[in-house]
């Protein structure tokens, strides 16, 4: 954890295909992610100084320019997280001489990603879907099947839901919010009537085995562990023992 008051750092939302591997990042400041058809710059600002940031942008629009791409403004957002108490924010780039969208949050992946890193529009999501999928649940429960295939439904349809990412969020989830999660499960414990595993064990679960994969020499680049590790400093995550933001 950083003791110092964590750098701004801005998030700018591509959506476009990359397939091609000649895109990537030229400076350690900035760390460019593509999924699919999302693309997602990050930079990290040190004594207001946003050009490396800026001239990355530039690049990936110089690039996709030059492989027929086009990038859509309209579709493009950028997200300023900044903790810091007196700040005034920068002008937002431009792509193809068109202004870019300034967010308070946004969707990456199914997470929604807040300004202050709350997670709180997440888990109402989460929630929301999964007591959609408990109606089912009793639905089965009253055909009267055995509680072992009410359990493998639970795993697939609800757990599945209520995990979503949570070794992103869980950390830095409220109590309220955890607790609102928790009743979930003991309602599908009382409807199945089996013990299941909280998601303080799932969330255990879940972060040993992507540390195992982090730090795996065979499937994971030497990239990935530094950037996990820079992630936490400049964004200043709250370990799961650490006040809430």
């Amino acid at each position: 954890m950083c003791n110092e008051v964590p750098a701004p750092v801005v998030i700018l939302l591509l959506l476009l295909l990359i397939q091609d591997a000649s895109v990537a990042y030229h400076h350690d400041s900035v760390k460019l992610i593509k999924f699919a058809d999302d693309t997602t710059l990050i930079g990290l600002i040190s004594n207001n100084d946003e050009s490396a940031y800026r001239r990355e942008v530039d690049r990936l629009v110089s690039w996709c320019s030059g492989n027929n791409l086009e990038l859509n403004a309209q579709k493009t957002v950028e997200m300023i997280v900044d903790f810091r108490k007196s700040t005034v924010p920068p002008p937002p780039p431009s792509v193809m001489d068109s202004p870019i969208t300034s967010v308070e949050s946004f969707r990456f992946l199914g997470t929604t990603i807040t300004q202050d890193l709350k997670w709180e529009p997440t888990i109402s999501s989460l929630i929301k879907k999964a007591q959609q999928r408990m109606y089912f649940l009793r639905q089965l429960r009253k055909a009267k099947l055995p509680a072992q295939m009410l359990v493998q439904f639970y795993t697939a349809i609800i757990e599945s839901i209520l995990t979503s990412s949570i070794t992103v969020w869980f950390a830095g989830a409220t109590v309220r919010d955890k607790q609102r999660l928790q009743r979930i499960v003991r309602s599908a414990e009382e409807v199945i009537g089996r013990s299941l595993p909280s998601l303080q064990d799932l969330h255990q679960t879940g972060r040993q085995s992507s540390a195992a994969r982090m730090f795996d020499p065979v499937g994971i680049s030497p990239m990935s562990a530094d950037w996990f590790w820079t992630c936490g400093a400049c964004v200043n995550i709250p370990a799961e023992d650490d006040p809430v933001l």
